[in-house]
Order: C-alpha cells, then sequence, then structure tokens
C-alpha cells in the first residue's frame, strides 16, 4: 500500500472501460505513432471518452519517458511520455497506468494520447 487514496468508482463517479470497434490512429510530427485495432474506450464521470491503446501497437521509437507523474484515485499512478517529433506541443503528449488500480485493470500495458498534442487521433467507423 502506497499511501495514497483509493476510491473505488461508484454511481457519483462511473467507470466503463470497453473494446473499440474499429481501428484507431493516431499522428504526431507527421508520423504515425500508434495504429490499433485491439482499442479500448474509457469512459469516466462527464469526461470525454480515451482511446488506450495497447503498448504493442505503439511504436515506442518515437516516444520519450518523461519524468512527470500524477496520481489519480481512481486508476492510480501515472506515467508520461513525450513525442519528441511533434516539438514543444507533444511534450507529455502520452499517458499510462501502468499499473491501474482494479477498477481500470483493463488498461495495464495501454497508452492514451492527448487529442490536443498530436496532430490527429483518428476513429473511423469501418
Amino acid at each position: 500500500m502506497t499511501g495514497k487514496p483509493i476510491k473505488t468508482p461508484g454511481p457519483d463517479h462511473p467507470i466503463a472501460i470497453t473494446p473499440h470497434p474499429g481501428r484507431v490512429v493516431v499522428r504526431a510530427g507527421g508520423q504515425v505513432v500508434a495504429e490499433s485495432r485491439k482499442a479500448l474506450v474509457l469512459r469516466e464521470a462527464s469526461y470525454p471518452p480515451v482511446f488506450y491503446i495497447p503498448r504493442g501497437d505503439a511504436d515506442m521509437t518515437r516516444l520519450q519517458r518523461s519524468a512527470t507523474t500524477t496520481y489519480c484515485p481512481y486508476k492510480g499512478d501515472c506515467s508520461y511520455f513525450s513525442i519528441p517529433a511533434g516539438g514543444a506541443r507533444a511534450t507529455d503528449a502520452v499517458w499510462s497506468y501502468e499499473t491501474p488500480h482494479p477498477a481500470a485493470a483493463a488498461i495495464a500495458g495501454h497508452l492514451a494520447f492527448y487529442p490536443d498534442r498530436v496532430e490527429a487521433i483518428e476513429a473511423p467507423p469501418d
């Protein structure tokens, strides 16, 4: 136990994680940095839905681990990556809950991207 508070999602703060039925492509710095047909969609409280892409479907050579970390009482410790090819805009553009709390266990081994720090997150209907 880290001594940090853990909150269980409930009616006041629901979390739902479901498979995305199509393909998701993330572009930054003129390059595809991730492309997946195995993405998950996390819906949390009133926040916009977030795509979580398996690390195996991201080009990890285009990402650089950052020293930035944060904590979410619902999901756990969060680490960040920057995308050097995307310039200053892409600093800490990617986040990951490497060992999330049980309520968010499905997103372990996945990456999420800030839409305003990459060129595009495309999820066209199939």
